[in-house]
């Protein structure tokens, strides 16, 4: 996933957050998660939390480390790309956040519109009641 810095500006004394290299969206795509733990290859399926062109937030049961490579699939499409552990969460109910970030920037991998970065996800259009017709009235 991409990494917020924090940055100063000396000559105003602020500091405030870098923009993000690409805009998340939250959505449950299933996915599979492969790499290595002690020696052994494994494989977890499992559902994005978020998703961006530079990775995922996703739910994981196997232990995994910062920095740790790992591959992920696209179970839609059975694409797959090359990843890294750029965060790891705390275990809840047997299950952790992990974050990952595609060695490449890859907005084509998840096969989703990523909406405009001025997008309010409050502001979408929602399909309404159907409105009444009124009949034409013939002379």
């Amino acid at each position: 996933m991409s990494k917020v810095s924090e940055s100063t500006n000396e000559s105003e004394g602020r500091s405030y957050a870098a923009p993000r290299r690409s805009q998340r969206v939250r959505i449950s795509m299933s996915v599979l998660v492969c790499g290595t733990e002690g020696g052994k290859a494994f494989e977890e399926k499992s559902k994005t939390i978020t998703v961006s062109a530079n990775g995922c937030l996703v739910l994981l049961a196997k232990s995994v480390t910062r920095g740790q490579p790992l591959k992920i699939v696209n179970a839609q499409t059975q694409e797959e790309l090359s990843c890294k552990v750029t965060f790891h969460g705390e275990m809840r109910e047997g299950k952790s956040e992990v974050a990952v970030e595609f060695a490449e920037t890859a907005p084509k991998f998840w096969r989703i519109a990523f909406p405009p970065v001025d997008w309010d996800p409050n502001e979408r259009k929602r399909a309404g009641a159907p409105a009444e017709k009124t009949p034409l009235r013939r002379p």
